[in-house]
């Protein structure tokens, strides 16, 4: 991997261009996903993951975008987890959720991401020890690179609640002992292009 983020500062009106773009373009991948792909997480959901190095430390690792106030979704995801014990009926209607209006105001979502690990992770301890990692997303020609501060989110963190209720929705078999991943972009270092077709 060639990182060249570090070589590039965009100035303020740049950088919140590409938040926007950024947080835009993971709505769209994921209403997508939701309403085409039964809400398997496609490849723009799943960022390989670098060192600070460049080495790579995932081929890919589901990262969730989540509200910037997301105490309502957390408890509309946690009623619907709790309603019913069938894992059928639980994911058609997370499918529901999402591919309605969940990702349709873009504006509303915060620009940390997060992602869920099991107990002892190794690639959740590595990043936990860099401390900070860089995420290379790529889907519909279009890709972005983004260097991320990492951090280990509490159980009280309403980050934490809400990823854990996203993936309780979808995963029945939720492991004991789970931790929970937030990445907050430099956007500053960032960067995002158009994937030329060969």
């Amino acid at each position: 991997m060639s990182d060249t983020t570090d070589n590039v500062v965009l100035l303020e009106a740049a950088a919140e261009a590409l938040r926007a773009e950024f947080i835009f373009w993971q709505c769209r991948v994921r209403q997508i996903a939701m309403r085409q792909g039964g809400g398997r997480p496609s490849a723009g959901m799943r960022p390989r993951v670098f060192s600070p190095t460049g080495d790579e430390l995932s081929p890919g690792i589901v990262v969730l975008v989540n509200k910037a106030e997301p105490l309502e979704a957390i408890q509309q995801f946690r009623y619907q987890v709790l309603k019913t014990q069938d894992p059928i009926e639980r994911h058609d209607k997370a499918l529901e959720i999402m591919a309605g209006m969940y990702f349709q105001r873009p504006h509303e979502f915060a620009d940390v991401l997060t992602a869920l690990f099991g107990e002892g992770s190794g690639i959740m301890l590595r990043l936990l020890d860099f401390g900070k990692c860089l995420l290379a997303f790529e889907q519909f020609n279009q890709s972005y690179r983004l260097p991320c501060r990492v951090r280990l989110l509490a159980p009280s963190d309403d980050l934490y609640q809400a990823t854990y209720w996203h993936n309780r929705l979808f995963n029945p078999r939720m492991p004991p002992g789970i931790g929970v991943v937030s990445f907050t972009p430099d956007w500053t270092h960032g960067s995002g292009a158009r994937i030329e077709p060969d």
